[in-house]
C-alpha cells in the first residue's frame, strides 16, 4: 500500500457513484491529483470540498500509478468570495485554469504558494486584481510561456514600453514598434508596477495573459480557453466600463 500526506487547494469535485465523488487537489510536492473521496456528496463533507477550499489530505493506493483514495479534513473555506461576484469569477477562473493546464502530479512548489496567497486575498484586499494578473504571469512562466518585460525586444531600451510582441511575449517599445504597433498586444502599466492601478489597466493586461494562455492551452492538446476565464475576463471588462469614475477607474 502506497501512502502519502499533503495538503491542497481543491480544483473540481465531480460525482463518482452513489456517495463518493472524483476530487481534484493542487498540492505543493504532488502538484494536480485526482482521487475517490468516500462520502463526498454527504451534507457533512460537501461544505468543505468546494473549489478553493484548504483541506489536509491523505491519499492512498496499491501502486502509484492507481486512481487512489483521499481523506480529508477541511483547513480554509475561502469562503469570504460568496459575497463578491467578481472575486468568486475569479477562483472560479483559477481552478479551471488549473485544471486545464497543470500536468498531473507534477510538483509546481513555487506556483502553490502563489495561488495559496492570491485566493487568501480574494474578496479580502481591495487590490486583488491585480494579484490575479500577477498570478496569470507566473502561471505562463511555470509552463514555459513567460514573459520577458524587462527591455524593448527592438532597441534594447527600457523607456516607454507599450506593448508585447505576441509571437515571442517581449515587451516592445512605442519607438520600437513603429507601424507593427496595431498588430502588438497592449503592455499595461501595472504589468510593469509602474502606474495607478484600474480596471481598465488590469482588463488590458488579461487580453495579453489571455493570448499566450489560449496558445498554451491549443499546444496541450488543443484544449480551448476554459470558459470560467472569458467569464472573469468579461466581469473586469464590465466594471472597467462602468459608469461612475470609481468604478471605471480605481480600486
Amino acid at each position: 500500500m502506497i501512502e502519502w500526506r499533503d495538503e491542497g487547494v481543491v480544483l473540481s469535485v465531480r460525482k463518482h457513484g452513489e456517495t463518493s465523488v472524483l476530487l481534484e487537489v493542487f498540492t505543493q510536492t504532488r502538484g494536480r491529483c485526482t482521487g475517490i473521496l468516500r462520502g463526498g456528496v454527504s451534507r457533512k463533507m460537501a461544505p468543505h470540498i468546494q473549489p478553493g477550499a484548504q483541506v489536509a489530505l491523505v491519499w492512498k493506493a496499491r501502486l502509484e500509478d492507481h486512481l487512489g483514495h483521499f481523506s480529508v479534513e477541511p483547513l480554509r473555506s475561502r469562503a469570504q468570495v460568496l459575497e463578491d461576484p467578481l472575486a468568486l469569477a475569479a477562483l472560479t477562473s483559477m481552478t479551471a485554469l488549473l485544471t486545464q493546464l497543470l500536468p498531473e502530479r507534477e510538483a509546481h512548489s513555487y506556483l502553490y504558494v502563489d495561488t495559496q496567497k492570491v485566493l487568501d486575498r480574494l474578496g479580502r484586499d481591495a487590490h486583488w486584481p491585480l494579484s490575479y494578473l500577477n498570478w496569470e504571469t507566473a502561471l505562463l512562466e511555470e509552463m514555459g510561456y513567460g514573459l520577458d518585460l524587462s527591455r524593448c525586444a527592438v532597441t534594447g531600451s527600457r523607456d516607454d514600453l507599450a506593448f508585447v510582441s505576441p509571437r515571442t511575449g517581449r515587451a516592445v517599445s512605442r519607438r520600437g514598434a513603429g507601424d507593427w504597433a496595431d498588430k502588438l498586444l497592449p503592455l499595461p502599466q501595472c504589468l510593469l508596477g509602474q502606474a495607478p492601478l484600474d480596471y481598465i489597466d488590469i482588463a488590458r493586461g488579461l487580453k495579453t495573459t489571455g493570448h499566450f494562455i489560449a496558445r498554451l492551452a491549443g499546444e496541450l492538446g488543443d484544449k480551448p480557453m476554459p470558459a470560467a476565464r472569458d467569464r472573469f475576463l468579461d466581469r473586469i471588462t464590465r466594471k472597467g466600463s462602468g459608469p461612475s469614475g470609481e468604478e471605471a477607474g480605481g480600486f
